[in-house]
C-alpha cells in the first residue's frame, strides 16, 4: 500500500486541471496510506455493499429529531481539536499510444511516428537491429537517421524526447518522428517509452516494441510485440529496474571484425515490403493529485459529549470503518447509539459508516457523537473489499481527552493499535530474556579467556586479527543458523568499545570499519584515455580530504568502453589507460594510505567467436572457454552449462560459476590482479547474477581488505508509490551478504531509495522503521552496509536515478553522519559540494564514527529527521526545526547547510 505525505496546512488553495480532474472518467482509484502524524478521509467510486450480511448480527439506531438537533448544535459546542491537512494521492489516467508507419509526401523517404497523448516528459528509448546481424537486437541507428535533440545511451541506443505536435490542436498529443530509406540495412525498430517525470517504462508485456522493416521478422505469436500493417499491439506500464537489465543486446555488431560497418551489409540479403500502417491501444498513467481534509472535535457543554465532524474535498464514495478506545491500550470498541445514518456493525466489533456527499456533490462529510469519559476514535477506511486505508500500517487516531491530546502532541512518531497481550509477551519476552542471556554469558566467558593469562602468548597482531575473523565467521555461520527458523534478519547488536584499539582487519572482506570509500570515476572518465594519469594526480588531495578507500573503473579490455562488458579479462589495456598506467595509480594510492578496489565484472563474460549456430559464446585469450561456461537458461547465448544460479543479463554471455574449470580461472585471476596489480580488495559488479557462495569462494581465495557487490534491484511500490515498509528488499540484499557468509559487504540500495522518497516528497518519517531504526541495510546489518547516494549509473550523464536535485547534501549529511561505510561519488566530491563534504568527513573521523556505531532516532516527522549517534555526534535533515535534547550532555554546532545541521557533545 503507498504512503502519502500529510501536513499540517492552515491556509491552501486547490487548483484542478478539469481534463485529469478526480470527476475524470479517465481516473480510476487507487490505495493509500498517510503519513505518521494525520488524520483524513479519501474517497473512492467503489464502496462496500451496506446491506447486512445474512448472518450478521446488526444493531443500528438512527439518530432522532433530538439527536439530529445535537449535531445541528456543533458549530456552537467547545472546540476541542482541529487540524486540516494537504493530501497527495494518484489516480489512474487512461489514453493511448500510437504508432504510424507512412511515406512523406512527394518523397522516396517514409516516416515512423510513435505518440502518446497524455502528458509527461516523454522519452522515445529506441534502437535499430541490421540486417544480418544474429543474436543483436539493438544497436545504433545511422547519425543521419536521428532527429535532432536524440542522445545516443552507450552504445546501443538512441534517446529522442516527444514533442508536443503542434497539429493536434485541443489536447494535443506528444510524438517523435523517425526518417527512413527504404534502401537501408536495417531490418527493425526497436523501442520502448519512458515518462521522464516518473521513470516508469512502458513495455509489450515485458518485451521492447518491434517495427519490422523486413519480412524475415515477422512473427506470428499471439502475443508477439512487433507492430506492423498486419498486426497489433498493446502496451501494459510498470516501473522498472536498472536500464541493463531491460534490453536485450547482444555484442554481435561490436565484434563482427572491421568489416561490420552498415554499409557493408546487403539489405538485399532480405525481401523487403513496407506497408503504411496505423496502431494504436489504451496506456494507463499513474497522476498526482492533490486533495485536502479537516478532522474537528468539539465539547458539547450541554450534553458533555464528543462531536466529530470530517469534511473532505475528495470526490466519491467513502466508507469509515470505526469504533472507540476506553484507554491507552486502543482496544477496539463500539460506542453506545446513536449512529449516523447509514451505518452497520461489523462483528460486534466496529461500526461501518457511509460518508455524506456535500452539497454540489464537491467532496463529502460526516459527523460522529460519542460519550464522554472516552480516550479516543479509532478508524480506517474501507474502499473495497481488498483496498483498506490506515495510517502507516496503523489505525487512526483521534484524541478525546485532555491526557490523550497531550500524548499525542508529545509524540514524534504516530502510535497505532496495541494487541492487549501484555501478560503472554511480557512472558515471552521473559523467556527469550532468559535464553538470549545465557547465550551472550557464554560469549561473555570467551571472551575473557581471550582476554586472560591464556591469551598473552597470543599478543601479536596476527593472532589478534585471527581470533577476529574465527569470531566474525562464527557470528555469519549463526545468523545462517537463525535464519533458517525465522522470516527475517534481526539487528545487528554490535557495540564497539569506546577506545578502539589500533584498527586491524576484522574479517577478510569487510574492512576496518573505519572505511571512507571515493567512487573514483563517472561514466565519462573513460573518454579522454587516460583516467588512470588523471585521477592519480588528485591522490594526495583525495587522502587530505579523509578517503580511506578509492573504487577505480574496470580495468579490462571491453565490448563497452565503460569496462562492463568484458572479454579477454587478462588484458588490462582499456580505455582508461593501458596495464602500466593501473600500476602507476595503484602504487600512488598507497603512498598516500588509501587502499583500492578493483571492479570485477564476474557475472557475465563477452565472446570472441560464434559457436556453429551464429551465437557469440566461444571464448580466445588466455582463459579459451567454450559453450559449456555460459549458463543454459539464457536463450540468447545458447550456453551449454547449467542453469544460472541468480539472474540473467541479457546483454552478454552470463558465466556459470558452477563449473570447477571457471571457479578456479576466476580465482586464479583475482590473485593474479592482487599480486601484479595490487589492488586491495573489489568492488563486484551484477552479484544478483550468481550465487553469494561463489562470491564467498572468491573472497576466501584472495583475502581482500575489502569488498562489495552491487546487489541492485527494485524497490517496493504501489500504484507508484513507494511503501513505507521496504523489509523485502532489505532482505534480499541480507540474504546475498548472509550467502557470502558475511565475507562482503552490499551497496544499501534501500537506503538510497529511501533517502529518495523522503528528501522528494518531504516524508522524513519514511526515515525510521517500525521498530524506530533506520529503515535500509543499514539499520540491520551496519557492518555490512555500503551507503551511497549517487554513482555512475544513477546519476554522471546516464541518470538512471538520480538523487534529488538540490538535496545531495542531505543524503550526505545522513549517510556520513550515521553507521555503515558511506561512499561519496567522484562528481560530488569535485563540485561546489566539496566544502560540506570534506567538513561532514571531518566531523566523522573527529568523533570516530565507524560502520557499527550505535544510532538513536529521535525524530522522524513529516519535514524533519534526527538522529544521535554514539552519543556523540546530532544530525538533523529536513526543513523543519531540531535542537538536541539539552541536560547533562552539552550540545555545540559543528557545522551546517541547507535543511541540515550536525552537532557535537563538547
Amino acid at each position: 500500500m503507498s504512503t502519502v505525505s500529510i501536513g499540517t496546512l492552515q491556509h491552501h488553495s486547490l487548483r484542478e486541471n478539469p481534463q485529469y480532474s478526480p470527476k475524470s472518467k479517465a481516473f480510476k482509484p487507487c490505495s493509500l496510506n498517510c503519513s505518521p502524524q494525520t488524520k483524513f478521509f479519501f474517497h473512492s467510486r467503489r464502496f462496500c455493499n451496506f446491506r447486512a450480511p445474512k448472518h450478521s448480527h446488526v444493531v443500528v439506531k438512527a439518530a432522532s429529531a433530538a439527536e439530529t438537533a445535537v449535531v445541528q448544535t456543533f458549530e456552537s459546542a467547545e472546540l476541542f481539536f482541529k487540524e486540516t491537512f494537504p493530501l497527495k494521492r494518484t489516480e489512474t489516467v487512461e489514453g493511448k499510444i500510437f504508432v504510424r508507419l507512412d511515406q512523406v509526401k512527394n518523397s522516396q523517404i517514409w516516416q515512423l511516428t510513435v505518440g502518446c497523448n497524455l502528458p509527461g516528459k516523454w522519452i522515445l528509448h529506441w534502437g535499430v537491429s541490421y540486417v544480418g546481424d544474429v543474436g543483436s537486437e539493438w544497436d545504433q541507428p545511422p547519425t543521419e537517421m536521428r532527429p535532432p535533440g536524440s542522445i545516443p545511451i552507450k552504445d546501443y541506443a538512441i534517446e529522442t524526447p516527444m514533442k508536443k505536435s503542434s497539429s493536434s490542436g485541443g489536447d494535443g498529443f506528444y510524438e517523435a518522428k523517425i526518417d527512413l530509406s527504404p534502401n537501408s540495412a536495417i531490418a527493425a525498430i526497436n523501442f520502448v517509452l519512458k515518462d521522464d517525470e516518473t521513470g516508469a517504462w512502458y513495455q509489450h508485456r515485458g518485451r521492447d516494441f518491434k517495427v519490422p522493416l523486413v519480412d524475415y521478422v515477422q512473427d506470428d505469436a499471439p502475443d508477439s510485440n512487433i507492430a506492423g500493417a498486419k498486426r497489433g499491439f498493446s502496451i501494459w506500464s510498470g516501473a522498472f529496474g536498472p536500464l541493463s537489465s531491460l534490453i536485450l543486446r547482444g555484442e554481435a555488431s561490436t565484434t563482427t571484425g572491421p568489416d561490420n560497418s552498415t554499409n557493408s551489409r546487403d539489405p538485399k540479403q532480405e525481401s523487403r515490403s513496407l506497408e503504411r500502417f496505423y496502431d494504436e491501444q489504451p496506456i494507463a498513467k499513474q497522476v498526482s493529485v492533490d486533495n485536502s481534509v479537516t478532522v474537528s472535535v468539539r465539547k458539547c457543554p450541554e450534553t458533555a459529549k464528543n462531536h466529530l465532524h470530517v469534511e473532505t474535498d475528495l470526490p466519491g464514495d467513502v466508507v469509515i470503518h470505526w469504533g472507540v478506545c476506553l484507554d491507552g491500550a486502543k482496544k477496539w470498541e463500539i460506542p453506545a447509539a446513536p449512529y449516523p445514518p447509514e451505518t452497520i456493525a461489523f462483528k460486534d466489533k466496529a461500526l461501518r459508516t457511509r460518508l455524506q456527499p456535500k452539497d454540489g456533490g464537491d467532496g463529502c462529510w460526516g459527523s460522529f457523537t460519542v460519550e464522554e469519559g472516552l480516550e479516543g476514535f479509532l478508524f480506517v477506511l474501507k474502499l473495497n473489499e481488498n483496498t483498506w486505508l490506515n495510517c502507516m500500517g496503523n489505525d487512526f487516531y483521534i484524541p478525546l481527552s485532555s491526557s490523550s491530546l497531550s500524548a499525542r502532541s508529545t509524540q514524534s512518531l504516530s502510535g497505532g493499535t496495541q494487541i492487549p497481550e501484555k501478560d503472554s509477551k511480557e512472558n515471552q519476552e521473559g523467556s527469550i530474556s532468559k535464553y538470549t542471556s545465557g547465550i551472550i554469558k557464554e560469549i561473555r566467558n570467551l571472551v575473557g579467556d581471550i582476554s586472560s593469562e591464556k591469551s598473552q602468548k597470543t599478543k601479536s597482531k596476527e593472532a589478534q586479527e585471527s581470533i577476529l575473523q574465527e569470531i566474525e565467521k562464527l557470528a555469519a555461520e549463526a545468523y545462517s543458523i537463525f535464519r533458517s527458523s525465522i522470516p527475517t534478519f534481526t539487528e545487528e547488536a554490535v557495540v564497539e568499545a569506546e577506545k578502539q584499539i589500533s584498527p586491524v582487519k576484522i574479517c577478510s572482506g569487510t574492512g576496518t570499519g573505519f572505511e571512507i570509500l571515493c567512487q573514483g570515476f563517472n561514466w565519462e572518465s573513460h573518454k579522454s584515455g587516460r583516467w588512470y594519469m588523471e585521477i592519480k594526480e588528485k591522490a594526495a588531495e583525495l587522502s587530505s580530504i579523509g578517503f580511506t578507500v578509492i573504487w577505480l573503473p574496470p580495468p579490462t579490455e571491453s565490448i563497452s568502453p565503460e569496462g562492463y562488458m568484458p572479454r579477454d579479462l587478462y588484458n588490462l589495456n582499456s580505455r582508461y589507460g593501458n596495464i602500466d598506467q593501473l600500476k602507476e595509480v595503484v602504487k600512488k594510492f598507497h603512498e598516500v594510505g588509501i587502499k583500492v578496489l578493483g571492479d570485477a565484472v564476474l557475472n557475465h563474460r563477452c565472446a570472441h567467436y560464434k559457436n556453429q549456430n551464429g551465437v557469440w559464446n566461444i571464448y580466445g585469450g588466455r582463459l579459451n572457454w567454450d559453450d559449456r561456461a555460459v549458463v543454459a537458461d539464457d536463450p540468447h547465448f545458447q550456453g551449454r552449462g547449467n542453469k544460472s544460479s541468480g539472474d540473467n543479463f541479457h546483454a552478454a554471455p552470463n558465466i556459470d560459476h558452477s563449473q570447477e574449470f571457471v571457479r578456479k580461472d576466476l580465482k586464479e585471476w583475482l590473485c593474479w590482479l592482487r599480486e601484479e596489480i595490487g589492488y586491495d580488495g573489489w568492488r563486484l559488479d551484477f552479484v544478483r547474477g550468481f550465487w553469494g557462495g561463489y562470491v564467498k569462494d572468491y573472497i576466501d581465495a584472495t583475502e581482500p581488505s575489502f569488498a562489495v557487490g552491487e546487489y541492485w534491484d527494485s524497490l517496493s511500490y504501489t500504484y507508484g508509490e513507494m511503501d513505507h515498509n521496504q523489509d523485502a528488499h532489505r532482505q534480499r540484499i541480507i540474504d546475498w551478504i548472509n550467502a557470502t557468509n558475511g565475507t562482503a559487504g552490499a551497496f544499501d540500495v534501500t537506503t538510497k531509495g529511501i533517502l529518495h522518497a523522503a528528501l522528494e516528497r518531504c516524508e522524513y518519517w519514511r526515515l525510521s522503521d517500525s521498530k524506530g531504526k533506520p529503515p535500509g541495510v543499514v539499520g540491520w546489518w551496519p557492518s555490512r552496509a555500503v551507503t551511497f547516494i549517487e554513482n555512475h549509473d544513477t546519476g554522471s550523464t546516464q541518470g538512471h536515478w538520480r538523487f534529488p536535485g538540490g538535496k545531495e547534501m542531505q543524503g550526505y549529511a545522513y549517510i556520513l553522519t550515521h553507521p555503515g561505510t558511506p561512499t561519496v561519488f567522484h562528481d560530488h566530491i569535485f563540485s561546489h559540494y566539496r566544502p560540506e563534504i570534506e567538513a561532514l568527513i571531518s566531523i566523522r573521523n573527529r568523533n570516530k564514527i565507524h560502520c557499527r556505531s550505535t544510532i538513536k532516532i529521535t525524530k522522524a516527522e513529516r519535514d524533519v529527521y534526527a538522529a544521535i549517534i554514539d552519543e556523540k555526534v546530532a544530525v538533523k535533515i529536513g526543513p523543519g526545526h531540531y535542537e538536541p535534547p539539552s541536560g547533562q550532555q552539552k550540545w555545540s554546532s559543528a557545522y551546517e547547510g541547507k535543511d541540515y545541521k550536525v552537532w557535537e557533545s563538547s
